[in-house]
C-alpha cells in the first residue's frame, strides 16, 4: 500500500510558556498543503526500512516511520512489513515532514492489517511520536494548542488560493530554535486574528521564531521580504524555520535561484 504524507504549515505560531516537563505550549493554525513524499508499506517476512530522494541524517532506528511500526507492533499482533520512504519535503525546515511520515504510517498500517483502530487511539499513538503528529492523523487545518498535540477544529479555507514555498536550505534545529525563541502571550488569541480576514494578517498575525532566526539567518528575512515584493498577501516562516511561505490570490512566478521552490494552487 502506497500513501502520501503530505506537509503542513503554520499560519500565526505563538509561544505561551515554558511547562514543567521541558516543552512548550504554543498557538498556532496547522494547515495542510500538497507538497509530498511517498510512503510504501507491504507486508513481509523481515522488517526493513529503505530511504530515497532527499538524504535523511541518523539512523534507520530514529525515523518516525520505523517508531510508528514499533508502537503499532507492541500493542496489536501484527507481522514484519518492508518500509520505504521517498523524500521530498525538506527535513529542518518546519514543514512537518517527519512527523507526517510516522503519522501517515499509523494510518496505512491501520488499513493494511485491518486493524480498525478508533481515532482517539490512533490519534494517542501519533502523539507518543511527537508533538504535532497528532495533526496529521485526520490532516486538516486546526487550531493547535498545547504541546501542538490539543487541536480545535477551524473553518479557514484557502480555497482558490496559490501557497508557495522557498526553503533556502538552512537546517534550523527544533532544540536550538525553542532555546532563543521569545516567549510571550499575545494581546487577543490567534482564532480571533485569523477571523479578520487574510488582509489583516500581515499586521496581526506573527511567528515567534520569527525575530531569532532572522537575526542569525538574514537571507530567511530576505525571503519573506521578497515574497511580498512578488504580490503575497500574506508571507511568514512555518514551524521554527527555515521555509518561508506566501499566500498568493494568482499564481506567482517565484525567482529564488538555487531556493527549494514549490508552488500550488489550494
Amino acid at each position: 500500500m502506497i500513501t502520501f504524507p503530505n506537509a503542513k504549515i503554520n499560519i500565526g505560531l505563538n509561544i505561551l510558556r515554558k511547562r514543567e516537563d521541558g516543552f512548550h505550549d504554543i498557538e498556532s493554525l496547522f494547515y495542510p498543503i500538497g507538497l509530498s513524499d511517498v510512503l510504501e508499506v507491504v507486508k513481509s517476512n523481515e522488517f526493513e526500512f529503505s530511504s530515497t530522494g532527499l538524504d535523511i541524517p541518523g539512523n534507520s532506528d530514529s525515523n518516525l516511520c520505523v517508531k510508528a511500526f514499533r508502537l503499532i507492533q507492541q500493542d496489536y499482533e501484527i507481522g514484519n512489513v518492508k518500509l520505504h520512504l521517498h523524500k521530498v519535503i525538506p527535513m529542518g525546515a518546519g514543514l512537518g515532514g517527519g512527523s507526517a511520515d510516522g503519522a501517515f504510517c499509523i494510518n496505512l498500517l491501520n488499513d493494511l492489517f485491518e486493524l480498525n483502530i478508533s481515532l482517539e487511539n490512533r490519534l494517542k499513538h501519533a502523539t507518543q511520536l511527537g508533538s504535532d503528529c497528532a495533526f496529521f492523523i485526520e490532516n486538516k487545518p486546526v487550531i493547535a494548542t498545547g504541546r501542538g498535540d490539543v487541536l480545535t477544529s477551524t473553518t479557514l479555507d484557502l480555497s482558490g488560493k496559490w501557497i508557495a514555498l522557498v526553503n533556502p536550505s538552512i537546517h534550523i534545529g527544533t532544540i536550538d530554535a525553542y532555546r532563543e525563541v521569545a516567549i510571550r502571550k499575545p494581546k487577543s488569541d490567534l482564532k480571533k486574528q485569523i477571523a479578520k480576514g487574510l488582509n489583516t494578517w500581515e499586521e496581526n498575525i506573527f511567528n515567534a521564531f520569527e525575530k531569532s532566526v532572522f537575526q542569525k539567518y538574514s537571507k530567511i528575512e530576505e525571503v519573506k521580504n521578497n515574497l511580498y515584493q512578488l504580490g503575497a498577501e500574506y508571507a511568514s516562516m512555518t514551524g521554527s524555520g527555515s521555509t518561508v511561505y506566501g499566500i498568493f490570490e494568482e499564481e506567482p512566478r517565484l525567482n529564488f535561484n538555487s531556493f527549494f521552490t514549490w508552488k500550488a494552487k489550494v
